[in-house]
């Protein structure tokens, strides 16, 4: 089960950790950019707060696979920094 949604303002990574100190946090890229293979996520949307990763992941898998095009992230707040690499999926994924 998901639980409430709890905050969709707009906010950085350091403001982030503020708000929500020591927690796992499903997060959701609001503006966002590439450079340098990494993902820059500039404005942050704090979409659940949870206690565990288990949890937190479980949330994850749903969210995204009711819609592939969100921009999701699970991720604790003791990260100083969210260091993304992005990926690039080259062949074939598989028969639908």
């Amino acid at each position: 089960m998901i639980p409430q949604g709890i905050n969709e303002s707009k906010m950085n990574w350091q403001e982030v950790r503020i708000y929500y100190p020591q927690q796992w946090l499903l997060i959701e890229a609001v503006t966002a950019r590439s450079e340098s293979g990494k993902r820059i996520l500039e404005q942050i949307a704090v979409i659940y707060t949870f206690t565990d990763s288990l949890t937190a992941m479980n949330a994850y898998k749903k969210l995204k696979s009711e819609d592939p095009g969100r921009e999701l992230f699970v991720f604790h707040t003791s990260r100083e920094e969210l260091d993304i690499s992005e990926r690039r999926w080259i062949g074939i994924r598989g028969i639908r």
